[in-house]
């Protein structure tokens, strides 16, 4: 037996192989030969494996090896690798087996095959969400530093916006985007997580207990020809809706954008662009508008007027809800932090994250990560806890554009951008990524009984969070694990 191939338990028997006819370990030839024999049968392979098993038992063998052998060898690889790219052989790593000197079967032991063209795994729900949300605490950051008020966005809607892209786009644009999404697969299974980001979509469309209306569309100028096969899977896995316009005349364009706009989201929006760049060829807006109800609510007659320090020279006053409930919570001591978690019908949840006194929020938002959150929902402890909560409403828009070049995704905007999937036309761009997200945090809410998964304490006297200084949000998805939505509140009393 080979040196380099560890030691395993010896079984009473093994099998032989019936077309080599001699021991192996999990190797497995499959002749895929169209017409006639080929030279590369199963009894070459058989004979060929055998000699260079014999010829090199150990690797240290193949360093010592004479100029003649090292040329067989090389004969054998590049025969190997011709072999496999024509598909006239296939090694499976489940059925690899490797040849021995004494006819015993090593069956734990899988060894390794230098010429197998392994793919990468595909993803699992799992997998795929906790990039999503990996990437929207990445995209935050970018965000929170140049914004010191006020923060909220959909980590999830703008995955499904650079996704769309990541369909319409080839080459280094490509890669790009998927290298900022974390999303890697070989040539020929680029589309496998398209199904991923269908499965998330139609999910929350059929959830009835909150309310998730997520709208994309992509203003196209109207001499600018898309591919059919970028209008059909974008429609199937995204919902994308494309709008034909002029931007060469801005005025007119603007007006278009926006009435349909305000009539498809029921006039929420009355007015998003003030102008447009003559020179634009697509523009793609995500609109985001969640409500949920709580499963817990809070009562209206409850919520007073209390003060909320934005920091240590500024206080404002704002509607203060409260709650007496059995809640889940964690301390951090590492970020010296409070976690809250609030839960909204239909399995979602918001994680309220509050700096302890003197603390600062911002070390919160460089560290937290997908694994920071599993972490926290994994350590928390439920208990009564009386709740002190604002009211507030957010309405905010966010260009992308500068922010995702900064995350590596630069050539999209500039006419570099190789969107030869979206059309056949050349030195086309992206212009502009727009997100406006808004959320309403108030009182109402349905009843409903609360069934918890955390470890129930007792105490004596309820907890009391008060939250009334600056604080983190997140609301996840409970059931696919995924992250809806992050914010920042600094000031309550502004959008």
């Amino acid at each position: 037996m080979p040196s380099w191939v560890p030691k395993a338990s010896k079984p009473a028997s093994w099998p032989r192989c019936s077309t080599f006819g001699v021991p192996r370990v999990h190797l497995t030839i499959r002749e895929m030969v169209q017409g006639s024999t080929s030279l590369m049968s199963g009894v070459f392979w058989g004979k060929l494996w055998r000699v260079v098993s014999n010829h090199f038992p150990s690797r240290s063998s193949l360093l010592n090896c004479n100029m003649k052998a090292r040329l067989f060898l090389a004969l054998f690889v590049l025969c190997t690798k011709r072999c496999l790219s024509n598909g006239t052989a296939e090694v499976s790593s489940e059925n690899l087996w490797l040849l021995n000197d004494t006819d015993q079967q090593y069956p734990d032991i899988i060894a390794p095959d230098p010429f197998e063209e392994t793919s990468a795994p595909a993803f699992s729900m799992h997998n795929f969400t906790e990039k999503i949300t990996n990437f929207g605490f990445n995209l935050y950051r970018k965000i929170a530093m140049k914004h010191d008020n006020n923060v909220f966005f959909s980590p999830l809607s703008m995955s499904f916006t650079l996704a769309a892209f990541l369909l319409a786009s080839s080459g280094e644009t490509h890669n790009q985007i998927a290298e900022c999404l974390d999303l890697h697969l070989p040539n020929g299974r680029e589309n496998e997580f398209l199904a991923l980001f269908q499965q998330l979509r139609d999910n929350f469309t059929k959830n009835e207990d909150f309310t998730l209306l997520q709208t994309s569309f992509s203003f196209i100028q109207k001499d600018f020809q898309i591919r059919d096969i970028f209008l059909n899977l974008s429609k199937q896995y995204f919902d994308m809706e494309f709008l034909s316009v002029d931007f060469r005349n801005s005025t007119l364009a603007k007006n278009i954008v926006n009435e349909h706009i305000k009539q498809r989201l029921r006039g929420k929006i009355p007015m998003l662009f003030d102008t447009f760049d003559q020179q634009t060829k697509i523009i793609l807006m995500n609109y985001i508008l969640f409500r949920g109800k709580w499963l817990h609510p809070f009562s209206s007659k409850f919520t007073e007027v209390e003060p909320f320090h934005i920091d240590k020279y500024r206080t404002v006053h704002v509607p203060m809800m409260f709650k007496t409930e059995k809640f889940a919570y964690t301390e951090d001591k590492n970020l010296q932090c409070t976690v809250l978690k609030l839960p909204y019908k239909g399995n979602a949840h918001m994680l309220i994250v509050m700096p302890e006194k003197g603390a600062d929020y911002m070390s919160i938002e460089d560290h937290v990560t997908s694994e920071l959150v599993e972490s926290w929902l994994k350590t928390m402890q439920t208990r009564k806890t009386e709740i002190y909560f604002p009211k507030f409403k957010l309405d905010q828009t966010y260009y992308m554009e500068q922010m995702l070049q900064e995350m590596g995704i630069k050539d999209l905007f500039s006419y570099k951008a190789d969107l030869s999937n979206l059309t056949d036309q050349k030195y086309a761009k992206v212009s502009q990524i727009l997100q406006r997200s808004v959320i309403h945090v108030d009182e109402r809410g349905t009843e409903a009984a609360a069934i918890s998964k955390s470890e129930v304490m007792a105490f004596s006297l309820p907890l009391t969070i008060r939250v009334n200084q600056p604080f983190l949000f997140m609301i996840y998805d409970g059931h696919l694990k995924v992250l809806l939505f992050v914010g920042r509140v600094t000031n309550p009393m502004e959008l």
